[in-house]
């Protein structure tokens, strides 16, 4: 795990340096970078971009390719964490450790704050050092959008919030977190799809084994929420239990669910053996998610 965290880490900071690197070059006056900064410079494992860049490493993208891409993503993945953090929404004060964007300013400038990384995003996909064909931006920006909007993570986050205090089938869940977690994970794998220019089968099946990867991760998040530390997580923990989240340990318990995660990460890595060559770093990523604590 180790060595896996240390590929992590310098993913992260390339993919920091871009982000840094490209805000720069904007308009300096503007203050609602410095929430930007905040939210988006937070720490995080930025564990969406080692699927990008495994991935994109297996079909032989250009690595500076892959890091635009990912800086993109991240955008959208911080996006989506300011406005979870939100007081209409989840309601939470801590996010890797530290205030989160609402508490640290307040809510106003956060909702903006979050837009603009929204926003961000398609910009740094049309910028003309991204060099790809205007067909795969295009591309691109298309995917990446459905997987943002109302039928994939905004429209998981609607269903996670509206089925707080109800019973939820299994179908409705695993539904759910399909959109609201393995959406994005799902255009990680399809982007690298798309620039490589594989057909709509392969870029379907990649489609789908990223939104599997995103579902175990979304597993496990609620397992750790469920018995983790928040000194280790970096946010309170036990909240969805508090908040009567509709999860599988809401539905199943515990062990059922761990069993669940188990299961599915087996049938994750018979996937990827089967459609995805050379993938070991793949495989690693889909295996450090089951070990993690954070």
């Amino acid at each position: 795990m180790k060595t896996f965290l240390k590929k992590l880490n310098i993913n992260a900071t390339k993919i920091d340096s871009y982000l840094k690197k490209f805000l720069v070059k904007k308009e300096k006056s503007y203050f609602l970078q410095v929430p930007m900064k905040y939210g988006v410079f937070s720490g995080g494992k930025k564990f969406r971009s080692s699927i990008v860049i495994s991935m994109g490493k297996i079909y032989g993208i250009n690595f500076k390719k892959l890091i635009i891409i990912s800086a993109a993503i991240e955008c959208i993945h911080s996006y989506s964490l300011i406005h979870d953090d939100l007081p209409s929404m989840d309601n939470d004060d801590f996010r890797r450790g530290k205030l989160s964007v609402h508490k640290k300013f307040n809510e106003y400038t956060a909702i903006l704050a979050g837009n603009s990384l929204l926003t961000l995003a398609f910009e740094i996909l049309t910028e003309s050092d991204f060099k790809a064909s205007q067909k795969n931006k295009n591309e691109l920006i298309n995917t990446l959008s459905k997987c943002a909007g109302y039928s994939g993570l905004a429209g998981g986050q609607y269903f996670d919030l509206t089925y707080e205090n109800k019973i939820v089938s299994q179908k409705n869940i695993i539904e759910m977190q399909k959109k609201k977690t393995g959406e994005l994970f799902g255009f990680c794998c399809e982007s690298v799809a798309i620039m490589k220019g594989l057909n709509l089968k392969k870029r379907k099946k990649l489609k789908e084994i990223g939104i599997n990867i995103g579902l175990l991760f979304q597993t496990v998040d609620d397992l750790i929420d469920h018995k983790g530390k928040s000194s280790i997580v970096g946010k309170p923990t036990g909240r969805d239990k508090k908040k009567g989240k509709a999860t599988l340990i809401s539905l199943w318990g515990y062990k059922k669910t761990l069993d669940f995660a188990k299961i599915l990460k087996r049938d994750i890595c018979q996937e990827i053996k089967t459609y995805v060559p050379k993938a070991n770093d793949l495989l690693d990523s889909v295996e450090f998610i089951l070990e993690r604590k954070f």
